[in-house]
């Protein structure tokens, strides 16, 4: 006799981007997770897609299967928001450079800085370095200049440029106008949470 599967209740939790993303992250494909559980690649889709409940003993297997913790399922994500008004005002030696500090003090898996310069503004005259692995640099509006050693990047709105963050660089707004721009630094070479 063929087990039959309920439909999704639309109040529970949805888990199956989670399975999903379990099982693509281990590089195996729907018919090799058919073929390890015994359970159909339409059944299994459809779990993925939230469009079915599996069974508690079901649910247990594919999570064995997995090597995922049945509780990693229900686990309420980690989110947290950081509005442009309420980001902290920080220095990092920009001159005439207003930088906001957008992802969460106690990050430390990577920083998003926000900064809105001046005509004027620039890194320093001097090269500098970061303690991190990779920095990137978005221009959001107006004109910004990157200085290494052995070159110049000039980048417009929209461009961005990758670096690594040990590279000895500086920087400077270009073309008489403000300009926005976003950083990302990974890891966060410093915690504000102290």
């Amino acid at each position: 006799m063929r087990a039959i599967h309920p439909d999704a209740d639309a109040n529970a939790t949805p888990i199956g981007a989670r399975l999903r993303a379990a099982r693509t992250g281990q590089g195996l494909s729907l018919g090799r997770l058919a073929e390890t559980t015994g359970l159909s690649k339409g059944f299994l889709s459809r779990v993925e897609r939230d469009e079915t409940s599996p069974s508690v003993a079901t649910l247990v297997q594919l999570c064995q299967v997995l090597s995922l913790p049945i509780g990693s399922l229900f686990a309420e994500p980690e989110i947290q928001r950081v509005t442009y008004a309420d980001a902290p005002r920080i220095n990092l030696g920009g001159v005439h450079a207003e930088e906001r500090l957008m992802s969460p003090r106690s990050e430390h898996r990577v920083q998003l800085l926000r900064s809105e310069l001046a005509p004027d503004a620039h890194g320093g005259k001097e090269l500098y370095t970061i303690n991190c692995d990779v920095e990137v640099l978005h221009v959001v509006k107006g004109t910004v200049v990157v200085r290494f050693s052995d070159r110049s990047v000039t980048l417009g709105a929209g461009d961005a440029l990758t670096f690594p963050g040990r590279e000895p660089h500086t920087w400077y707004v270009d073309g008489g106008k403000p300009a926005s721009v976003v950083w990302v630094i990974v890891p966060a070479p410093w915690s504000g949470s102290a």
